[in-house]
């Protein structure tokens, strides 16, 4: 199961695929899968990581991590979850992003920053 994550591409390497076998974020035909589980042509996969949930149909076997291109051809994601991963994308989208604090004292750019919005210049 693990080779097989890292050949299409859902995983950097196969220490995180298999790290996200353990924690229970691949599940095979709706069972938890093992990083050594067997992976067979027909298998739906429900795979969650950094970059979304998929659910994905296997296509064809790889031990090889070839390029991304190649990769794709490995599964087929459903209809449903690839419009439910295109519309979370645009809602994170969408939503405002804050500037988080800086630590340590104001920059004398903040600082013009912080009296303009104050009023005092």
């Amino acid at each position: 199961m693990d080779k097989w994550l890292w050949a299409a591409r859902f995983f950097k390497t196969r220490s995180l695929a298999a790290r996200a076998c353990e924690l229970g974020r691949i599940e095979a035909n709706g069972q938890p899968s093992k990083a050594s589980r067997e992976v067979r042509v027909g298998n739906l996969l429900k795979v969650k990581n950094d970059g979304g949930d998929f659910q994905v149909e296997v296509l064809v076997l790889s031990q090889m991590r070839g390029p991304a291109a190649a990769a794709q051809m490995l599964y087929r994601e459903t209809d449903a979850s690839r419009e439910l991963r295109l519309k979370l994308a645009a809602e994170r989208k969408a939503m405002l992003h804050f500037e988080a604090l800086r630590q340590g004292k104001p920059s004398k750019r903040d600082r013009r920053e912080i009296d303009r919005f104050r009023g005092r210049v």
